[in-house]
This record gives C-alpha cells, sequence and structure tokens, in this order.
C-alpha cells in the first residue's frame, strides 16, 4: 500500500470538502458538471451510482497522474427519490412528505486512479428517521435558505431545525461523504492514508459509529 496521490475532489459540496480536509488528504477542488436528469424507472441507488462514476470521468479527463473523487447524495422515500427542490414551496412539500417516519440516505462514490486507469465504486445507504416537526419550524428552516441546496431539503447537522431523531448508520453518508467508505475504496486501489480516517470522522461529528467494523471488515 502506498500513500495516495494528489486527489482530485469532483463536487463542489462545501460539506464534501469539509469532510475530506478532515483526513489530512491532499487534495484540490474540480468540480464536474454533468446532466443529472433521472433517467426512467432508475433506482435511488442506481442514481446515485451512475452520476458519482459520471463525475469522476469527466474530471479523470483533464487530471492524468492523479486520484479523482467524486460522490453524489440523494434521499429516497418510499424508493421516490428526493433531490435538491427547485423552490421553497418544493422544499416544503418534501419536508412534509418526510416527517415523523423513516427514509433512506444514499451516498455513492467514484474513485478513478488516473495513473492506472482502476477505478473504485463504493454506496452506502443509511436509514433515518425524522421528528415530527411543526408546519411553522418547516417555514421557519425554509426562510433560513437552508433546504435549497440539499438533497431532500435538510441538513441533518443544522443545529436550528434538527430534523433527525434517529439514525443506526453511517452519518458521514448522510452529509454527503462516507469516509469509510472511502477508505475502503481507496484500499482497493491499493493506496493507504497515513491518518486514521474512521477516528478522525467520529471524533469531528460526535458519533459513536456503529457500522465502521461491518463496513471496514
Amino acid at each position: 500500500m502506498t500513500v495516495p496521490p494528489l486527489i482530485i475532489l469532483a463536487s463542489n459540496s462545501p460539506r464534501r470538502k469539509e469532510l475530506l480536509g478532515w483526513t489530512g488528504l491532499d487534495f484540490t477542488v474540480q468540480p464536474a458538471d454533468i446532466d443529472e436528469s433521472i433517467l426512467p424507472e432508475e433506482t435511488p441507488q442506481a442514481y446515485v451510482s451512475r452520476l458519482a462514476l459520471q463525475k469522476a470521468q469527466a474530471a479523470s479527463n483533464h487530471n492524468p497522474g492523479r486520484m479523482v473523487l467524486a460522490a453524489d447524495t440523494t434521499v429516497a422515500d418510499q424508493g421516490q427519490i428526493l433531490g435538491k427542490p427547485l423552490n421553497e414551496e418544493e422544499a416544503g412539500r418534501m419536508l412534509d412528505q418526510l416527517r415523523g417516519h423513516v427514509h433512506q440516505v444514499h451516498t455513492a462514490l467514484a474513485l478513478i486512479d488516473t495513473a492506472s486507469g482502476r477505478t473504485a465504486t463504493e454506496l452506502c445507504t443509511t436509514p433515518v428517521e425524522m421528528r415530527e416537526y411543526t408546519r411553522g419550524e418547516i417555514n421557519d428552516y425554509i426562510a433560513t435558505g437552508d433546504p435549497l441546496d440539499k438533497a431532500g431539503a435538510y441538513a441533518i447537522q443544522h443545529a436550528g431545525f434538527h430534523p433527525v431523531v434517529n439514525m443506526n448508520g453511517c452519518f458521514a453518508c448522510v452529509i454527503g461523504l462516507p469516509l469509510c467508505h472511502l477508505l475502503r475504496g481507496m484500499r482497493e486501489l491499493g493506496f493507504e492514508p497515513q491518518s486514521e480516517i474512521p477516528q478522525i470522522c467520529q471524533q469531528n461529528l460526535k458519533y459513536d459509529c456503529p457500522v465502521t467494523r461491518d463496513i471496514l471488515e
């Protein structure tokens, strides 16, 4: 195993940039612009996996000798894909729909080592239970503008709204970059980071992760 080369993060998400920054890995940001339309009868898992790979492929064309990392996240409720809301009205409908029950968050990763041409892909799914927030709380949250660039119209880490009542899975997946899956993908390509990524993730999120061992073993 060798230390990973410079990583090209093919995303403009500040949350993914923050999570990757915790690892101490050397990276730079180069967002990839692709068509994110949903294909007919495409499942949420297939959708995020396809977009992550297409983003990584688009970025790899311009970065020989680098490792490209791309990710995509979506919220799924009973198989329905809930992407980023187009406006405040749609954000309200999404939050109404998710209130008081469990949905799934899917995040896919694609890693391409452009030096070897090898690719590793990962998919992480976390069940998330939302609390019974009120319509007034929804309106107040929408007024902050935060829901408009979030899949499913919410951020799990938002201190004012705190929409999630229970979660038994990867916290980083819900934010947008499951770091244990990133580590597993890098190992598949023959690279081993010097930092203790699982411990760093849990320390920063203040979360005792119940799935780390299953992912990495």
